[in-house]
């Protein structure tokens, strides 16, 4: 058997999400249905982690196991699970990994990005919240601040999920403002399901002035998601980057072995 990590694009807007589900579409269920005409065999593949309905993906990485050579080197592989997969799907990378290298488990950061846009932009619809309110950079940047001071984030996880902790080391936390939009990044060693949003949510009703940056500790010492503010729209979300150690030694892709 040899491990194989995959890095891929998506754009969610067709999608429920990263993980297969029963009748509804799903990335995982696209790029299986593509390995199994490629390689003509069953392929059970393993994500980085769930992403909500709608959401979207710049870098996403994956793995999957198979007694099988690649067909080609890795650009003939590139290549031609392309042009098996929908348009809004595209794989960017492939290379073998050690045994034990996990898409999930092994990765030590992830980076996500959310998009507000003030006003409406038909060109950018299915990738930003459409928010017309006027926020403050200042207070949102403080606000911000003050969550990577925490560690549980039970109150902006997504109610009975099941998770072992709640607990998430925040490396980044910081809203920029570009022309008319408002980009907020986050950057922790994992996340909650719906954490990113309902994060933005609550430092939105800050930034407009509805909650104050004190009530932070309240809502966060709660570990109730009923304190903490609404979850934004998916659309708005971007998973930007993931992070490993030394389990990919080669940081282009590798020519594979010919069947």
């Amino acid at each position: 058997m040899q491990r194989y990590f995959i890095e891929l694009s998506f754009k969610g807007t067709n999608y429920h999400g990263w993980q297969i589900q029963p009748n509804a579409s799903s990335v995982q269920g696209e790029i299986e249905n593509s390995l199994l005409t490629l390689l003509q065999e069953p392929v059970k593949i393993t994500g980085a982690g769930r992403t909500d309905t709608g959401v979207h993906a710049r870098k996403y990485a994956a793995h999957f196991d198979t007694v099988h050579a690649l067909p080609g080197n890795a650009g003939d592989f590139i290549y031609k699970m392309n042009a098996l997969l929908p348009s809004d799907i595209s794989i960017n990378a492939v290379f073998p990994v050690k045994p034990d290298a996990h898409a999930r488990y092994s990765a030590i950061s992830r980076t996500y990005r959310y998009t507000i846009n003030r006003v409406k932009d038909p060109f950018f619809t299915e990738y930003s919240w459409y928010y017309p309110v006027q926020l403050d950079v200042e207070l949102l940047n403080k606000a911000a601040a003050e969550i990577m001071q925490f560690n549980d984030f039970k109150s902006f996880a997504k109610v009975n999920s099941e998770v072992k902790t709640h607990y998430c080391t925040i490396y980044k936390a910081v809203w920029e403002e570009v022309q008319d939009r408002l980009i907020f990044e986050i950057k922790a060693n994992r996340f909650l399901r719906n954490m990113v949003r309902s994060i933005v949510g609550t430092l939105t009703d800050i930034g407009r002035g509805k909650t104050r940056i004190e009530d932070l500790h309240r809502i966060i010492d709660g570990k109730n998601r009923s304190l903490a503010g609404f979850s934004v729209p998916a659309q708005g979300l971007m998973l930007e980057d993931i992070e490993y150690p030394d389990l990919t030694p080669h940081p282009k892709p590798l020519f594979l072995p010919q069947p």
